[in-house]
């Protein structure tokens, strides 16, 4: 089954950049708006695999006029594209 999907074209280490991107994007906003309503469970999880949104909502919080500058340049692209 893989090698025919490879011979189709499909590579599973292909990826779009963009896309990437956007998911990165997604989760610091949406790690940043969850630790501002409920902050308490994701300060206690600061070390755990809950630790990757602790640190995504820390990045949304000191860095929020450029993620928000980066969230409407990435809608302006995707909107061009």
């Amino acid at each position: 089954m893989a090698s025919c999907l490879l011979t189709l074209g499909y590579s599973p280490l292909s990826f779009n950049f963009q896309s990437l991107l956007l998911v990165i994007l997604l989760l610091i906003c949406t790690a940043a708006y969850a630790h501002a309503h409920a902050p308490a469970i994701m300060d206690r999880n600061k070390h755990e695999f809950m630790g990757v949104f602790w640190k995504a909502a820390r990045i949304g919080d000191r860095l929020s006029p450029y993620v928000s500058l980066c969230c409407v340049a990435m809608a302006v692209s995707l909107f061009f594209s």
